[in-house]
């Protein structure tokens, strides 16, 4: 066996060993791998392999749904890591930099929506016409109720 063999075979970790190392269970992994966050390989035996990249990935991926991040989010944002080495430091802060707008985002939208709850415990009409969390930005109320945008031709039947 080649000295690079020896690595290669080294580096590798089943499926039991990432979830042991990582914190997860072993169907969370197969999850994820279902979902293209990580990815593993068979070897001769029909065994998933992973590569020890795979530890600093799933404590990325841990981290961002803790944040309350979509998981197409997270795919796109590693599809930009390269394959098979660990994410560094600076790989951590350009990641977390794109997701902070969206975060930004989401944060704001929740503030907004708890000072309108505040003012809705106290109205309690949860109003179709006019409440701003059943109804938000309802720009098409005037035309009155129904799918106007999704049947245009209604009107000609009249």
């Amino acid at each position: 066996m080649s000295k690079s063999d020896c690595e290669r075979i080294h580096k590798q970790l089943s499926v039991g060993e990432v979830a042991k190392r990582s914190g997860v269970a072993v169907s969370t992994l197969h999850f994820y791998e279902a979902k293209g966050l990580i990815a593993s390989w068979r070897n001769a035996g029909n065994q998933r392999r992973y590569t020890r990249d795979v530890l600093r990935r799933v404590a990325i991926i841990k981290v961002a749904q803790r944040t309350g991040l979509p998981l197409a989010s997270i795919r796109d944002a590693l599809k930009t890591l390269p394959e098979g080495h660990k994410p560094t430091a600076a790989d951590w802060r350009r990641l977390s930099a794109s997701w902070r707008e969206e975060l930004n985002a989401r944060i704001a939208g929740l503030t907004q929506l708890r000072d309108q709850l505040d003012h809705c415990i106290g109205c309690g009409c949860l109003s179709l016409d006019e409440c701003p969390l059943r109804n938000p930005w309802d720009e098409l109320a005037e035309q009155g109720p129904g799918p106007h945008l999704l049947d245009p031709d209604e009107e000609s039947l009249d």
